[in-house]
């Protein structure tokens, strides 16, 4: 969250248990902790059903400890540097202390974003007289934060706290019965409400707290709007530390982008697009592995074009052990064939294919069926380490290797493309590598540039660089999908899928253009070598939902 945003929450949380304080000091006693305000249907309840998006964050101590059972002792400490530092500029202006304070009342945190307030113009102060001058247009925040109170007795002790801190004023008004406090610490004002003694509720704009008292009054709520309504049990993650909701995806946009009055309108095709995915929900947790996102899509079956197909995963034994990123699927001839027809709808998009068709034809080229016609079985794209010939200064190259049920057209563009470098001076030629006829486009004193043969009867693969070609042709080393890594960070993803996106952490930082990004921090190393890698994959059980997972895997502590 930005820091304009954070910074509110923590006088605005004083300032409301201060004041409610005295009030309910007697049902604070005897009314004992709170049950279920804390959760996210509770909390939902009191956000107005207009909201675009909610975030719920657990505050449950044994989720986000399960995070310590990772990283190097060197990362755990910058990461608890980072925590007291934030600690500190938080409360910098009081003795409160988030720990001894706070995280002992505090229950789950709901963050909603309603939808945005009307465009207000900027004051200008122009002399009488002067021109016009265009008034710039400045977007308001418009959020809500949720806080579950589960200790009031605690809650009232940090009231009492915060009678005695300096540079807070507080100014009250009522609504519908319910004390809103206004707080206002350098010259901002934030407003803040106790709602049935168990959930206080902040907002940078007093509107957004009369709205959540009016859906505390009995006005529709997020937790009752269709959408919301389906999706606020969440995605079943291990330790869930957050949750995100999305009721109406194309609605948020369309908003979102209505208000920004430099953003351009979105067009009627752009829309339906967007009208494809109905809501979102994901959740993030911690389990024995790492770091997991999960997200689910709910799909309009009528809208989806695409044609989603499992992937068997087999290509990934096509690289060797040493492949330090990947990315894999299926069918690139039908989603090319999905993208062709949405162009018809997209005059900018068809234009730009139709110029891409034309450019290759000069080179007697068919675009549609000499490139990706024959593109109808499992490919990946690899990054493999080498520091030989034309790849010395990067450190790696890398390698495509399709699956064809049409070899005929496969090799009739090879051919052609064949032809094309030699009329640009460069060497074609022949070499075998591991029993395997393999065609290179050879540099003077560089060696090959590019490479492509077949490695069975229906897999071809192009490589960039001779040292690559050889570490696919010849099969000497392990594969990729039998290396202890690769398992370690998709081992665990969801199966079936479309597809693997892979990165090997370990492997990435012994590439010299990646160091030359991240060697000259030392913090972000630190945080690097408790990464053991990065996985991510998708996939569609049916037209009306689309899956996603990733797997941040991290590096268990030494013990």
């Amino acid at each position: 969250m930005p820091e304009s945003k954070s910074k509110f929450l923590i006088p605005a949380v004083g300032a409301a248990v201060v004041v409610v304080g005295s009030i309910v000091a007697y049902t604070y006693f005897k009314g004992g902790p709170s049950g279920g305000s804390s959760d996210a249907i509770g909390s939902a309840k009191v956000v107005p059903s207009t909201a675009l998006m909610a975030t719920y964050v657990t505050t449950d101590p044994e989720a986000w400890a399960k995070l310590q059972q990772f990283g190097t002792p060197e990362a755990q400490k910058l990461v608890a540097k980072g925590l007291e530092d934030f600690n500190k500029k938080m409360f910098s202006d009081s003795n409160v202390s988030y720990e001894k304070d706070i995280k002992p009342w505090a229950g789950g945190v709901m963050i909603a974003v309603l939808p945005p307030n009307p465009v207000k113009p900027v004051q200008l102060n122009v002399p009488s007289g002067a021109p016009n001058v265009p008034t710039n247009l400045q977007q308001e925040p418009n959020i809500l934060i949720v806080v579950g109170i589960k200790d009031k007795l605690s809650a009232l002790n940090f009231a009492n706290k915060l009678k005695s801190q300096k540079g807070v004023k507080l100014q009250e008004s009522d609504y519908q019965g319910q004390k809103i406090v206004e707080t206002t610490q350098n010259g901002k004002p934030t407003y803040s409400v106790v709602l049935n003694n168990s959930q206080l509720v902040l907002a940078p704009e007093k509107q957004a707290i009369e709205k959540a008292i009016d859906t505390f009054k009995g006005q529709s709520s997020f937790a009752s709007t269709e959408g919301a309504s389906s999706i606020l049990k969440g995605v079943d993650v291990k330790n869930s530390l957050a949750q995100i909701y999305v009721p109406d995806y194309a609605g948020m946009v369309q908003q979102l982008v209505g208000a920004n009055p430099q953003a351009k309108q979105l067009p009627p095709q752009t829309l339906t697009q967007l009208k494809q995915i109905k809501s979102v929900v994901a959740g993030i947790g911690v389990d024995d592995a790492g770091v997991r996102v999960k997200a689910i899509a709910n799909l309009d079956p009528q809208l989806n074009k695409f044609q989603y197909q499992s992937s068997p995963g087999n290509i990934v034994g096509q690289f060797p052990t040493d492949t330090f990123a990947l990315i894999s699927g299926n069918g690139i001839s039908r989603s090319w064939e999905t993208l062709v027809e949405q162009s018809k709808d997209y005059p900018e998009m068809k234009q730009a294919l139709e110029q891409a068709r034309g450019q290759l034809k000069l080179v007697n080229i068919d675009l549609d069926k000499d490139v990706f016609g024959w593109m109808n079985g499992e490919f990946a794209l690899g990054a493999i380490p080498s520091n030989q010939g034309v790849l010395a200064s990067v450190g790696f190259g890398g390698a495509l290797v399709f699956d064809t049920s049409d070899r005929k057209t496969a090799e009739a563009t090879l051919t052609k493309l064949d032809t094309l470098a030699k009329t640009q001076q460069i060497n074609v030629a022949n070499r075998n590598i591991g029993g395997k006829d393999v065609t290179e486009w050879q540099i003077p004193r560089q060696g090959a540039l590019l490479a492509h043969g077949w490695l069975d009867q229906d897999t071809v693969f192009v490589a960039l660089g001779g040292p690559i070609a050889d570490a696919i042709s010849d099969r000497k080393n392990p594969s990729l999908d039998t290396s202890d890594a690769f398992k370690a960070v998709t081992g665990s993803l969801q199966k079936p899928n479309g597809g693997y996106f892979y990165l090997d952490m370990d492997k990435t930082k012994t590439v010299p253009l990646f160091n030359s990004f991240v060697s000259s921090n030392a913090d972000t190393v630190t945080i690097l070598s408790s990464i053991r890698g990065l996985g991510f994959t998708a996939n569609s059980p049916d037209k009306s939902t689309s899956q996603l997972e990733m797997l941040l895997a991290l590096k268990p502590t030494a013990k």
